[in-house]
């Protein structure tokens, strides 16, 4: 069974920091493009970053440019999301995502996704 499970999520006050992982099993993610979306209550799932499976190219929406940085270990099937400098409005459940295609996961679309972990950023 190919799963994507995120952990490292929480509550953490204004200006902190998290590290989200999504760990992947059921096969080896390393040719799949890998992302991570979000969200927020009452809102639609935005896409916030992606990169390639190579790990040699990454996509920001503009919303967490400079703050967050993905980064994939692809010997443990694993992708990381560092979330510095963190605001309210970052609050949202936070999707892992994989895709052969690069340009899918940009386009808010996956073959794979995880079951989401929720990050709370208070005020």
């Amino acid at each position: 069974q190919v799963q994507l499970v995120e952990s490292g999520g929480g509550l953490v006050q204004a200006g902190g920091s998290l590290r989200l992982s999504c760990a992947a099993s059921g096969r080896t993610f390393s040719r799949d493009a890998m992302g991570w979306f979000r969200q927020a209550p009452g809102k639609e799932r935005e896409f916030v970053v992606a990169i390639t499976w190579s790990g040699g190219s990454t996509f920001y929406a503009d919303s967490v440019k400079g703050r967050f940085t993905i980064s994939r270990d692809n010997a443990k099937n694993t992708v990381y999301l560092q979330m510095n400098s963190l605001k309210p409005e970052d609050t949202a459940v936070y999707y892992c995502a994989a895709d052969a295609g690069f340009y899918n996961l940009k386009l808010g679309l996956a073959g794979y996704w995880g079951q989401g972990t929720q990050v709370t950023v208070s005020s």
